[in-house]
């Protein structure tokens, strides 16, 4: 039996602190695997500024290359419906029948998981690993887990903040200053090169 993380986002881009987060779950929960699942309809967040579908997989493509542990799906590409996390941890469940599934959030996310769609189904197939990033964030995420965790495990993992956000990066693109220590060499040069974000 393997350990699963499933970690789902738009991705817009994959940088350094996606898979800075990622190393650091899949260490604190021993995952054998972390896959990255880029969405096609998110039901958090406007579209606008997305890169093509793409473009987004490719990118998490080159971006998982630097490590072994690390894979992409194009599962909710695929899809015409709202990337609804229910649909994926399913998904999940079917392909990997046999091993131990986590699905990684942040902290906003955790605090509002018992409004997402199905989400006791999803405890039912998957367990939670909630992410901690800023200081002070652990208590109220562990309040949270206690009073879901009757539905399934529940784990609250702090990880150091690395203080950058894909929209940072999309403006920082904008404005011709993108500081390549944010992203992998091969996904500045992507992004060059395809002419990304410029204009958004």
């Amino acid at each position: 039996m393997k350990r699963i993380g499933i970690f789902g986002g738009s991705f817009n881009p994959p940088h350094r602190g996606h898979m800075h987060l990622a190393e650091s779950v899949r260490a604190a929960l021993a995952l054998d695997e972390v896959w990255l699942i880029p969405s096609k309809i998110s039901p958090h967040r406007s579209m606008d500024a997305y890169a093509p579908e793409a473009d987004r997989l490719a990118m998490c493509r080159l971006a998982a290359e630097a490590y072994p542990w690390l894979h992409v799906s194009d599962y909710e590409l695929q899809s015409e419906r709202v990337s609804y996390t229910w649909y994926t941890v399913e998904h999940f469940a079917k392909t990997h029948p046999d091993d131990e599934l986590w699905l990684l959030m942040g902290s906003d996310m955790l605090l509002s998981f018992s409004s997402w769609y199905r989400w006791q189904d999803i405890l039912r197939l998957a367990n939670v690993a909630g992410i901690a990033r800023a200081p002070g964030e652990d208590e109220r995420l562990n309040e949270a887990a206690a009073q879901l965790s009757r539905f399934g495990e529940i784990r609250v993992i702090h990880v150091d903040s690395f203080e950058v956000s894909s929209t940072k990066i999309r403006e920082m693109v904008r404005k011709g200053s993108l500081d390549p220590c944010y992203l992998s060499e091969k996904i500045v040069q992507y992004i060059e090169e395809r002419h990304l974000y410029a204009g958004k």
